[in-house]
């Protein structure tokens, strides 16, 4: 995959992964307290990594087509981390 078509993968991904913390935000607010307090600190923590990826995404815009193979490799652990954090989620509050 090239340059380009990773950085449109990873735009879409990123539009998606916003719906998913909208979604699990109002979840949160149906929540009991103590839950509702666990369940948003977990969001928060998503919410960082979320923008932690759309920060290097923006970086990666901005590499040479030589370099950009290490930023996507970095890119690559941040969004699998993510997802398994969205998974954790969705599992242990359903």
């Amino acid at each position: 995959m090239d340059k380009e078509a990773y950085q449109k993968k990873l735009e879409a991904q990123l539009k998606e992964w916003k719906a998913e913390l909208d979604k699990l935000k109002a979840q949160a607010e149906k929540k009991e307290a103590e839950a509702k307090i666990s369940y948003q600190d977990k969001i928060k923590d998503l919410e960082a990594q979320y923008q932690k990826i759309n920060e290097e995404l923006k970086g990666l815009k901005e590499t040479s087509s030589e370099t950009w193979e290490g930023v996507k490799k970095e890119l690559d652990k941040g969004t699998d981390e993510f997802k398994k954090q969205l998974q954790e989620i969705y599992s242990k509050f359903k």
